[in-house]
This record gives structure tokens, C-alpha cells and sequence, in this order.
């Protein structure tokens, strides 16, 4: 299977932390805005997407997931 990334909206805070560090700059803010009022994180490119979980290890709130 696809490596995929997923940003739990209930999480995130839109400190962008995984947006700085991701290798691949697959990352951004999302339009939407979560339950907090925050624009959260979201990957665009999943296909581009190589599980190397620096996202993962960055973020603060644990609002992302990691699936190989």
C-alpha cells in the first residue's frame, strides 16, 4: 500500500511544525478551520509521500497519523 498522512482536525493546533518539516513539502494549512477555529495541517500530495514520520515525531498534539 501507498504511504499515507493524516492529519486529525480535532487535534491540530496550526502550528505548523510539520509543515517545516517535512522533506518533501507536502504539507499545508487547509482552508478549513477546525472546532478550535484553528486552520489545521493537511497532506496535498499523498502520493509523494515517503512515511518518513518527520511530521509525525514533530508535532506536539499527536494529531497526525502515519500508515505504510
Amino acid at each position: 500500500t501507498m504511504p499515507r498522512m493524516t492529519v486529525d482536525p480535532n487535534y491540530c493546533k496550526g502550528c505548523g511544525l510539520c509543515i517545516a518539516a517535512c522533506p518533501k513539502k507536502i504539507i499545508r494549512f487547509s482552508e478549513n478551520i477546525n472546532a478550535k477555529g484553528y486552520n489545521y495541517a493537511e497532506c496535498f500530495e499523498q502520493e509523494k509521500c515517503i512515511a518518513c514520520k518527520m511530521c509525525y515525531v514533530t508535532c506536539p498534539d499527536v494529531a497526525i497519523t502515519i500508515e505504510k
